[in-house]
């Protein structure tokens, strides 16, 4: 690859990396729900699903699942009910004391879930196979390598923007905590937006070949 074109990758991940999107909004509200510890593993949970989209299209698994409409519904509507499930186990969740949230087994249950979500959402897989193929260089040989590579790059700098959110996200939580009835609203809220991304997934259609 050359420079100019590695560099073209670089300014287009950070920028894509860097605009809110679904990612974004899921690790923010996982903070706003179980606070900072389940916003970090929720981070590193979708950086991990992120990875195996990344190896998935470098193997021609995701093309495949793409292009057969049955296999992309399958796994579409797999991601879409455990999101809706994990909003509605989060919007109840909410109920419990603050304590329970921040312990090391919800950071665990965060970091599963994490992953789930993202391994098993086809929009991710779609995206990586339409953005990163741009950057190959066909002379450079071991193109399965290539993609790998600037998968892992644009995993890393989506997972740097998700931690700062998670910061972000954290210090909201925690000046909210001396007011606990608005808290317990705002994880209510949360997870009834986990659950609006678990709608808008089974919605979404195959992209077109």
């Amino acid at each position: 690859m050359t420079g100019t074109n590695f560099t073209l990758f670089l300014l287009a991940a950070l920028i894509i990396a860097a605009i809110p999107g679904p990612g974004i909004f899921y690790v923010a509200a996982r903070t706003l729900s179980g606070g900072s510890k389940a916003g970090i593993a929720s981070t590193l949970g979708t950086a991990l699903g992120g990875l195996v989209h990344v190896i998935a299209g470098a193997l021609g698994v995701s093309a495949i699942i793409l292009a057969s409409a049955e296999l992309f519904t399958a796994v579409k509507f797999a991601g879409a009910l455990y999101l809706i499930w994990l909003g509605i186990a989060t919007f109840y969740d909410a109920r419990n004391p603050l304590a329970q949230q921040d312990a090391p087994a919800g950071a665990t249950r965060a970091f599963r879930d994490g992953v789930l979500v993202e391994a098993l959402n086809p929009k991710t897989a779609a995206f990586f196979l339409a953005f990163i193929p741009q950057f190959l260089d066909p002379a450079g040989g071991a193109p399965a390598l290539q993609f790998v590579a600037l998968g892992l790059i644009s995993v890393t700098l989506n997972t740097t923007v998700d931690l700062m959110v998670v910061m972000i996200a954290a210090r909201a939580r925690a000046g909210l905590s001396r007011r606990p009835g608005l808290l317990q609203h705002l994880r209510q809220g949360s997870g009834l937006f986990i659950a609006g991304l678990g709608i808008s997934l089974a919605l979404a259609r195959r992209p077109a070949s």
